[in-house]
């Protein structure tokens, strides 16, 4: 593998494939066996360090010691001082010019600001910030390195999607070498020019970005026919889904996002067809009308507000995304509805039948050091009285990729990655009919996100979803809530709309912290609530029209489909049958020609309603 000056690389393949070991290769950590690893002499490498001391460092000094050069001279010049070497001084005040000195501390602020930290966390000490957040002073250290070529190893693990965002466009505008692992397929596609694939020990180059590498490794896996048999299944079945899902998406840009995301899935599935990871979410028994409601709910922590005066309601069906800058309150939403944090006041109403399939990071960490994921998914079927089979249980676990002996293993070894999958195996076989998802990805890799995906299109209850993996949100959520300022309301805008909006934000004279004052006050903000109740009984007409619309449109595909089944079977066309043949033709085109007209209709209802909703 040769890479040149200026590239940006996204290394890619399966967990244990051996990307680690590659950057630990080349950061001199891991000798080589056999071959050769060639790098100029002067190259000056930037990693992200693994573990981070309890130091009482501040924040800004930690990230400062990531500019060795720096650091260097800075240290050469307090020795020279306490020498009183006069010419050493000066000489060694030119470096620390050409060093950028006089701007490395505004260079190290704009780097903690922009990955979420606020002015006041620059003079904490490193000691005060939890791991997640140490994991970030660390990735901005590297940052500041000036280095030659930089090794990120899954990077966004601990950002938000505002601060995956602002690396994004850090790292496109930096102009050395980068070799990036990451499961993130639109980083990846944002940042990098080559994709290195390594599968059985070997790498091969691909020119283009991860989306481009897909399309070529899909037209090598066709040719390989045990392969392409599963892909057709599996498109055809996706294609099916995208048809259904295209008379359902209302006009929302949103709607129409997930819609483009599905269609460009679809095209992605060959490049998948050998994946370790195949499931399902275990289909809901009862499926109430709403499942959940918040009303007027305030929620925080102790005497701390965080979130003010919400109200919504979730329905079967719905898919929704929620965004907002880091701390705006996202987490303690997604709690309030699991029924985990008590709100400090209002209503959380859950219809009587809600069974709520809730994935969070601190489940990974309550999971039994000694229990096996056999033993683990035997305790849940048990307490379900489902009375599944150990092979029907083995099955499933096998889709999650717990295989063979594997299910009888301890717990305790088992990675972060596979921790993730059992917490989300014991989820979707609970078979709930709402799923509460906080960052769900952070530790699966690009297959395992991709089966998860798959999964999500065809479940049929509700979703809402916390994820900084935007085509995990482009591909699933089909309607947005933006948490700010102490609110939470709907978000008309895409991910595009959302990223430029965060851009705007960071804008010179812009706060990125929120406060309760002016046009973020209690007051203020209930003013709004009430303009937007007085809004949303003025659009209730055009929503009901469009709603029946989509209602009939919905019974009119059924039939469509059912007759197309009919159609499909062979006795049909066999002498005796001829009657019944024209008949059901008949029956089609009408049916086709109903269906066409109650779709233009409902899209002229839905452009109606988004006029509407924009003038308001």
């Amino acid at each position: 593998m040769d890479v040149f000056p200026g590239q940006k690389v996204g290394l890619v393949g399966a967990n244990g494939c051996g990307k680690s070991s590659l950057f630990a290769l080349i950061g001199g950590r891991l000798d080589l066996d056999a071959g050769s690893l060639s790098l100029p002499a002067s190259t000056r490498i930037s990693e992200v360090a693994q573990e981070t001391a309890a130091t009482d460092r501040t924040a800004l000094d930690h990230v400062l010691d990531g500019d060795h050069v720096l650091r260097n001279v800075q240290q050469r010049l307090a020795a020279a001082e306490a020498d009183g070497d006069g010419e050493r001084i000066a000489k060694l005040n030119g470096e620390l010019d050409d060093a950028g000195a006089w701007d490395a501390s505004a260079r190290a602020a704009r780097l903690l600001r922009g990955l979420g930290f606020s002015p006041q966390d620059e003079q904490r000490t490193v000691r005060e910030f939890s791991g997640g957040w140490r994991v970030r002073l660390n990735l901005a250290q590297a940052l500041m390195c000036p280095a030659d070529l930089m090794l990120l190893d899954e990077p966004t693990n601990h950002l938000d999607l505002d601060a995956v965002l602002w690396l994004e466009d850090w790292l496109k505008a930096w102009p050395g070498t980068l070799l990036l692992v990451s499961h993130d397929r639109e980083f990846l596609d944002a940042v990098t020019d080559i994709t290195a694939h390594i599968e059985h020990q070997k790498i091969t180059l691909y020119k283009g970005n991860y989306s481009q590498f897909e399309r070529l490794r899909a037209a090598h896996l066709e040719q390989q026919r045990s392969v392409y048999e599963r892909q057709q299944r599996e498109m055809k079945h996706m294609q099916s889904f995208v048809d259904r899902f295209r008379y359902k998406a209302s006009k929302a840009r949103q709607a129409q996002s997930r819609l483009k995301a599905m269609e460009r899935l679809q095209a992605s599935i060959p490049a998948h067809a050998d994946s370790p990871f195949s499931f399902t979410v275990r289909a809901p028994d009862k499926m109430p009308r709403p499942l959940l409601g918040l009303d007027e709910a305030v929620a925080g922590y102790g005497d701390k507000t965080v979130l003010d005066n919400v109200s919504f309601a979730i329905t079967p069906g719905q898919r929704i995304g929620l965004l907002g800058p880091n701390g705006a309150g996202k987490s303690t939403l997604i709690k309030s509805l699991a029924g985990e944090k008590a709100l400090l006041s209002g209503n959380r109403s859950p219809a009587a039948e809600l069974n709520i399939g809730y994935f969070a990071q601190h489940q990974m960490e309550q999971l039994s050091p000694d229990d096996t994921p056999l033993q683990l998914f035997t305790r849940l079927d048990q307490s379900l009285a489902s009375n599944s089979t150990e092979q029907r249980l083995r099955d499933v676990l096998g889709g999650f990729g717990f295989g063979g002996d594997r299910v009888a293993e301890p717990v305790a070894p088992l990675s972060g990655g596979e921790k993730a999958r059992l917490v989300l195996a014991l989820v979707c076989w609970r078979a709930p009919n709402l799923l509460l998802l906080d960052e769900p990805t952070n530790h699966l890799d690009l297959e395992m996100r991709h089966a998860l995906t798959m999964a999500l299109q065809e479940y049929p209850g509700a979703v809402v979803l916390v994820s900084h993996d935007r085509h995990l949100l482009r591909t699933v959520c089909d309607s947005l809530l933006l948490v700010h300022g102490g609110g939470v309301d709907e978000y008309r805008g895409d991910l595009d709309d959302y990223a430029r909006w965060l851009a705007e934000r960071r804008e010179p004279g812009q706060q990125r912290d929120t406060n309760q004052t002016g046009d973020n006050s209690a007051a203020a903000r209930k003013a709004l609530k009430r303009e937007q109740a007085q809004r949303r009984s003025q659009l209730a007409p055009l929503k009901r029209k469009a709603e029946r619309l989509e209602a009939m449109m919905n019974q009119l595909h059924d039939e469509h489909g059912s007759i197309e089944s009919q159609l499909s079977s062979p006795e049909l066309y066999e002498d005796d049958a001829r009657d019944r043949l024209k008949q059901l033709l008949v029956e089609q085109a009408q049916v086709q020609k109903k269906l066409e007209d109650t779709e233009q209709q409902w899209l002229s209802a839905a452009e109606e309603l988004d006029r509407a909703q924009e003038a308001s």
